[in-house]
């Protein structure tokens, strides 16, 4: 095997050996065919990744298909979220379109299948027919309207069709074996009975195809190369396979394309859950503030906490396309956007825990300093910063007396303050409690960062992030955390997953930023220095800044052993 095959992922083998057979590499098309009955997650973006990126490698159109093929649970802000999020991880789609397109084409389809007895309308309820289906040892038993005429049939698919009949009263099945191995060949359901508006057709239909029946005659219908899918649908293949068939069997104008079907794993985060109707009870049950809050896996979520694009893209590549299903770390989704913002992410400061520190001898009304905006980048230039005789600093950056491990501000002892001068701590003062209130201090105005004094390179252990409380913008800050404590909350079958919940997943702090960010845009990315990275989130306003924080600078996770 030559050593650029060995580096392809094995779905891009299969596509090179079907061209090395003969297929037209201008006949290549993919398909990501997500249903609108909630928003993309993070698991959505390796499926997107894996057709787009095939796209994108092989120059060939690639479709968005929405599988809108139950009313109930579909809508069109769904339709909406999703397009907006396969153009933000900036993919580009071919052709919009969906299952419901082909109701038409389908129903006359299964009505060439009654009348060639290989569909039939069964009557039972629901229950009976699952006690029929048999087990993977036992075979199934046929249904009592197995052998209905094709007259019977055809009258009573019409007329479910028509609205006659109530929801469960009837459904349509394929006629193939039920004693076949795979228990989804053993007479599945093809359409079932819905009252209910679809949010494009309306209340035109009132029967449904179910998915097995739409998804490989869509991929047909739109000559769709490769239809790729994750490892669950490994089972439904043969079942993909024997519908197609029997639709080329009936097709007026025989398509030259047989669709193919291949999986591959899907992708699953630690410490969240994918589950869609999972995560509709979050939203249902204003446990999270929609499906865009920043501490859900969506897609938007993600987005408004701050995560990028590139990101994201970087992350699916760097999980790679696997046969076997696994559970990554959320540690390297946090790697991948600290990677990334580091190199764009404007460096600024801010204070989230304030105390307020008074240098006595600072005897200026103001100045203003230098500060590089990105030293990852030079071409980010720099900004100037105001400084004055008070400013805040986070109150853990203080204590009264400390050991030696401990390199930030104490009595006695000295720290640089980020662009600015060593201050040295002589006092503080406390509240009627004990809890310190001013932190009085000198400083050496010889020490300037960037000054060229031999004072300005003189050496301290720390170096403090700091905000000038005259021109401090009060803003407020959002600290997320994990949404859920245990590691696998989706795998856990004993307990219900709403007990699994972080209670502490948000924080709400009211802190102060440098005046440069007032004039800072919602979705704008910042490092706050010796904090982490934050975003401007959609709720601010220029009379409130309000930031979510994205990651941390670090993977402080690891070290507190996970809780």
């Amino acid at each position: 095997m030559s050593e650029e095959k060995k580096s392809l992922n094995f779905l891009e083998q299969i596509v090179e050996e079907d061209l090395a057979k003969g297929l037209p590499k201008q006949s290549l098309r993919f398909r990501f065919p997500p249903e609108p009955n909630g928003y993309l997650h993070i698991g959505h973006t390796k499926a997107i990744g894996i057709s787009f990126g095939l796209g994108e490698r092989y120059n060939a159109p690639v479709n968005l298909r929405f599988d809108d093929t139950n009313p109930t649970k579909e809508e069109q802000e769904y339709v909406n979220a999703i397009k907006e999020d396969v153009a933000w991880l900036g993919y580009e789609w071919d052709r919009e379109v969906y299952a419901s397109d082909y109701f038409q084409q389908l129903y006359d389809w299964a009505v060439l299948m009654i009348k060639d007895g290989k569909a039939y309308v069964d009557s039972q309820s629901s229950e009976a027919m699952a006690e029929q289906k048999g087990t993977p040892t036992q075979p199934g038993v046929e249904s009592p309207y197995r052998n209905r005429s094709v007259e019977e049939n055809l009258d009573l698919f019409e007329r479910m069709k028509n609205g006659e009949f109530k929801e469960g009263e009837h459904v349509l099945r394929a006629k193939i074996d039920m004693k076949h191995t795979n228990m989804l060949l053993r007479d599945p359901l093809m359409y079932r009975i819905i009252h209910k508006p679809h949010h494009r057709t309306g209340n035109e239909w009132c029967i449904y195809p179910m998915y097995d029946w739409t998804h490989g005659e869509s991929d047909y219908i739109e000559q769709v190369s490769h239809s790729l899918c994750s490892l669950e649908f490994k089972p439904h293949r043969d079942l993909y396979n024997w519908f197609k068939h029997t639709v080329y069997e009936y097709a007026s104008d025989k398509l030259p394309l047989q669709p193919k079907q291949r999986e591959f794993a899907r992708l699953n985060l630690n410490y969240t859950v994918m589950s869609k109707r999972k995560l509709l009870k979050l939203v249902e049950d204003k446990i999270v503030s929609g499906w865009d809050d920043p501490r859900m896996p969506t897609i938007s979520g993600l987005r408004r906490r701050g995560y990028t694009p590139e990101s994201l893209r970087n992350f699916v590549k760097t999980v790679g396309v696997a046969k076997r299903d696994n559970v990554i770390d959320v540690a390297l989704l946090e790697f991948c956007i600290r990677e990334d913002l580091n190199k764009t992410a404007p460096r600024v400061m801010a204070v989230l825990d304030p105390v307020k520190l008074v240098i006595d001898n600072y005897t200026e009304e103001e100045e203003w300093l230098e500060a590089e905006n990105n030293p990852e980048d030079e071409a980010a230039g720099s900004r100037k910063l105001p400084f004055s005789k008070e400013l805040y600093i986070e109150r853990e950056d203080f204590k009264e007396e400390a050991n030696r491990k401990f390199f930030r501000l104490s009595l006695g002892n000295e720290v640089r303050l980020k662009n600015a001068y060593i201050i040295k701590a002589e006092s503080v003062v406390k509240d009627s409690e004990g809890n310190i209130t001013e932190i009085h201090c000198t400083y050496d105005p010889l020490s300037k960062s960037g000054s060229g004094t031999e004072e300005s390179k003189r050496k301290v252990k720390g170096t403090l992030h700091w905000v000038s409380i005259k021109h401090g913008v009060p803003a407020e800050v959002r600290e997320y955390d994990r949404l859920f404590m245990h590691e696998e909350p989706d795998a856990q079958k004993d307990v219900d997953f709403i007990e699994l919940l972080n209670p502490n997943s948000l924080k709400i702090l009211q802190a102060f930023v440098e005046p440069s960010l007032g004039s800072a845009k919602i979705g704008d990315r910042f490092q706050f220095q010796r904090l982490g990275y934050f975003c401007v989130d959609k709720d601010s306003t220029k009379e409130h800044l309000v930031f979510n924080k994205t990651v941390g600078l670090r993977d402080t996770w690891a070290k507190q052993g996970g809780n």
